[in-house]
This record gives C-alpha cells, sequence and structure tokens, in this order.
C-alpha cells in the first residue's frame, strides 16, 4: 500500500481542535455550523485553538449555508475574513464558488487565492456541485489550488469511490484529491485501498449532554429542523485515534 496519507479531521470548536491533536491527526478543517455543512468560525475561535494547540489548521471561507454562488456582499465578506485570519497564523484557508451554471467561478477563485497566499488553498464540495468533474478538476488545477476536498460527486465517498479514484489518477501530482463524507473506522481501510488517495478529510464526533440541568422544553433556537440545544457535539479524541493507529 502507498505511503501514510494525511488525515484532517472536520470540526466546529476549540475542544474538538484539541481532541483532534491528542488523537494525533495531521490537520485540521475549522469551522463553525457543521450542521450547514461548515460555515467561517469566529475571529476569537481560530485565535483560541491557535493559542492552545500546534496542529496545523484550515479555516473555512463560507459566509453562509446554501448554494456557492454568492452576492458581490457575499464575495467582500469573505476577503474581509481571508484578511482577518491570515494573521493568525493558520495553515490554510478552504472556500468554493461557483457560477450560476455549475461551473468553477474562475474569476473569484483567482482573487481569494491570491488574497489567501502563502497559505494553503482547499477547494471544498463545491467541487460535487459543478456540472462537469473534469472541467472543475482542470480548472482548479489550472488556478493553482493546493487540495480539492470531494465526495465523488455523490452524497457519501463510499458512493463516489469509482470517481474518487479516477480523479486521483487523472491529478496526479498536479492537485491533491481529498475524499471526505462518509467515511468512518469501518470503511476507512477499504476506501483508502480503493481510492489511493494521498489525503483524507474525515467527521469523527461524540455527543454529549450539555451542562444545562434545568430544560424549558417549549423554547427552540432553531427551526422545526433543528439539533437539541442540550447536546453538545465534540470530536473523538478516540476515534481519531482509531484511525491514526492503524499506519
Amino acid at each position: 500500500m502507498a505511503e501514510r496519507p494525511v488525515i484532517e479531521i472536520c470540526l466546529e470548536s476549540v475542544e474538538s481542535v484539541i481532541a483532534a491533536e491528542k488523537g494525533g491527526a495531521d490537520r485540521v478543517e475549522l469551522c463553525s455550523d457543521l450542521f450547514e455543512g461548515g460555515l467561517t468560525p469566529t475571529i476569537g475561535t481560530v485565535r483560541t485553538a491557535k493559542k492552545l494547540t500546534e496542529i496545523k489548521i484550515n479555516v473555512m471561507i463560507r459566509p453562509r449555508g446554501g448554494d456557492f454562488c454568492y452576492s458581490d456582499e457575499e464575495f467582500e465578506v469573505m476577503k474581509e475574513d481571508i484578511k482577518a485570519l491570515k494573521d493568525t497564523g493558520i495553515n490554510g484557508i478552504v472556500f468554493g464558488i461557483l457560477t450560476p451554471d455549475g461551473d468553477v467561478d474562475m474569476k473569484r477563485s483567482a482573487e481569494l487565492i491570491e488574497l489567501a497566499r502563502p497559505l494553503s488553498v482547499t477547494f471544498h464540495r463545491a467541487f460535487d456541485m459543478t456540472r462537469d468533474p473534469y472541467k472543475a478538476l482542470e480548472d482548479l488545477i489550472s488556478l493553482g489550488v493546493d487540495r480539492i476536498l470531494t465526495s465523488g460527486q455523490e452524497a457519501t465517498v463510499p458512493e463516489g469511490a469509482e470517481l474518487l479514484s479516477e480523479l486521483v489518477r487523472l491529478a496526479g501530482d498536479r492537485v491533491i484529491i481529498m475524499p471526505g463524507c462518509g467515511l468512518t473506522e469501518r470503511n476507512f481501510d477499504k476506501m483508502r485501498e480503493k481510492i489511493g488517495a494521498k489525503e483524507y478529510h474525515i467527521f469523527l464526533p461524540e455527543e454529549r449532554k450539555s451542562l444545562m440541568e434545568f430544560h424549558p422544553g417549549h423554547i427552540y433556537m432553531g427551526g422545526l429542523l433543528r439539533q437539541s440545544e442540550f447536546t453538545v457535539t465534540h470530536t473523538s479524541p478516540s476515534r481519531v485515534s482509531d484511525i491514526m493507529r492503524r499506519f
């Protein structure tokens, strides 16, 4: 089998960054609101994570949930977030911008990449929403991104494994294809053998009850589709360790 891959843990809190480092992960993708697929975390979260850990931190640049076709105002927010985050000492940024017809937005992506450098740049699963993955691959290679996070244009990596293995082959050494979404301790070895990527992106949570003892049952902070206010999700250091000890 190929040399040991890089393992990146997807997470949304300082406590989870600490847990991922404790578990032996190589890098983390720090977001807020993973229920929305990951949004830009607060500057306080990033600074505190940097203060308390040594692990490499890539930070999500995504101003809202939903699609990846952004207004002028949203694009300005993304640029300002990159400017602010560059001063925190992070390893890289993670973003994705598409045109209305489902192509990579080359002009805006180039602006963000130039603004982010010399930081590492990952184009996230907006790739999975493009109309032509082969064109998107070549477009992103021409832009010079360092890696593409993708589930192979399917809901999960196991479903998209065939395309993922093909993308890894087509990309060669020109860009890193990083499979992510739906990877677990149970399927990781099989997917790694089938896909053969150099890096993998994994979400390994555990749930704990909140510290609240008083639970007003008639008040909710979100809409009808919501998470419980009295369950807190963090990265599981033992689950990270379970992945890392395989190498």
